[in-house]
């Protein structure tokens, strides 16, 4: 299998310890946490919906719902972090766009709306995210 949209094994190294599901941890081990994570990253390269997810990573539903669990959890955002660590940081620069929120996105009884920072503006709701990146284009961090 090509791992053009998938880690190389020098990244794959550093974070394989640290997933849940891997043998001796606590709890159900995972069949393939590296399948998994490169599922995730197959869809998020190529824009398609989890539906269109190829069946080699799996059931599209568990894919999305294991994916979902670790979001809630942080373990994405300690992956980033331990991958980000190697970065190019010879120049950082700041990116930043704005990004629409759809209508129902906001303003329901007991909305979080101030937690996730959407606010109203003359297009409507939105919200802004800013990235530093490193000589390379790569993400460092995003706020």
């Amino acid at each position: 299998m090509s791992r053009g949209y998938g880690l190389r094994d020098d990244q794959w190294a550093k974070i394989e310890h640290l997933l849940p599901g891997r043998k001796g941890s606590v709890g159900v081990t995972a069949r393939d946490n590296r399948l998994f994570i490169e599922g995730v990253l197959y869809r998020f390269r190529s824009g398609i919906p989890w539906r269109d997810l190829p069946e080699r990573y799996g059931d599209f539903r568990v894919v999305h719902k294991r994916f979902s669990l670790w979001s809630k959890k942080g373990i994405w955002e300690m992956i980033f972090r331990v991958l980000s660590e190697d970065g190019d940081n010879e120049y950082a620069m700041i990116d930043s766009t704005i990004v629409r929120a759809h209508q129902h996105s906001s303003g329901a009884k007991g909305s979080s709306a101030e937690s996730e920072a959407i606010g109203r503006s003359v297009g409507g709701l939105s919200t802004k995210i800013h990235t530093v990146v490193d000589a390379l284009g790569n993400p460092i961090l995003f706020f």
